[in-house]
């Protein structure tokens, strides 16, 4: 939460002093303050009622009001508010420190932007590791006990090795008809090649829009919808250029493919179309997670 992040030393005045009160203020308390660029203005019973920036008092007339300063457009950070959206704050409001009030609007302290900086590179990092099929690591790499990284790899390892032996299964079921058609088996690696790289770029997106929150777990219906009509597209584009491959092919050497070169060429485009969308849901399936 953002109260975890949070640092009680600030500069805070109250809206009947003046500016000469408030620049007193700087000069005692400024020094153990984590930034003087803001300064918050609170009534007597510690509500927040606006922050201003500190060339404002610098600038204005030393017998003038903090009240006479006020524009009334604070804007402040719940002290159980989630950390992202902190860092959402930052983003919109270019500041370099914001308040942190409590469910009653007690100024309780301020977050400033290296704190936020800290977590976006925090969450930053476990997206990344999450992109490499990995845990999170909550140690730095060369700090962690080798077996700790271990386990954090070997789970998703295995998932992922039991998915690919369904690879396995199902091209020994159709070996009979790969034996027929043993030209098929030249284009397997490609195929599943061409899917590991959908997959890859699918992903790759899609946490990365999650980590700016440009999306959010709630919305993966429309992802999904989404990512399967750029599959199909995506599928389509590759399955004629690979029917295009056969075709020139064929024109060149036609005994290679024969006189089923047509259906050999239907069965590969048809086969690319299906593994860039079902890779995709594999990999949403083992990445996506709140």
């Amino acid at each position: 939460s953002v109260g975890r992040l949070m640092t009680p030393d600030y500069v805070y005045v109250y809206e009947r002093s003046t500016v000469q009160d408030v620049l007193q203020t700087i000069r005692r308390v400024g020094k153990n303050s984590e930034t003087i660029d803001v300064i918050y203005v609170i009534n007597d019973k510690g509500e927040l009622l606006d922050d201003i920036r500190i060339r404002e008092f610098i600038l204005a007339s030393p017998d003038k009001r903090v009240s006479d300063l006020m524009d009334n457009r604070v804007i402040a950070l719940n002290a159980y508010a989630d950390q992202e959206e902190a860092n959402d704050a930052f983003k919109m409001n270019n500041r370099v420190a914001l308040p942190v009030v409590s469910n009653s609007n007690k100024l309780l302290g301020i977050v400033t932007i290296d704190d936020i900086l800290w977590v976006a590179s925090e969450e930053f990092s476990e997206d990344m590791q999450k992109i490499g099929g990995t845990e999170a690591l909550d140690e730095p790499y060369l700090e962690m006990p080798l077996f700790r990284l271990l386990k954090k790899r070997v789970v998703w390892l295995i998932v992922l090795f039991l998915g690919e032996m369904l690879t396995a299964t199902a091209m020994a079921y159709f070996e009979d008809e790969i034996a027929k058609a043993t030209v098929l088996a030249l284009f397997v690696p490609l195929i599943i090649s061409s899917g590991g790289n959908s997959g890859s770029q699918a992903s790759t997106l899609i946490i990365q829009a999650m980590a700016v929150g440009e999306i959010t777990i709630r919305e993966w219906w429309r992802v999904l919808k989404r990512e399967i009509i750029s599959g199909i597209m995506l599928g389509t584009v590759l399955g004629l250029i690979g029917f295009l491959r056969i075709f020139v092919w064929h024109a060149v050497r036609p005994e290679v493919y024969g006189e089923h070169w047509l259906p050999i060429g239907l069965t590969v485009s048809f086969a690319l179309i299906g593994v860039n969308n079902t890779t995709y849901v594999r990999n949403r399936c083992l990445h996506w997670t709140p």
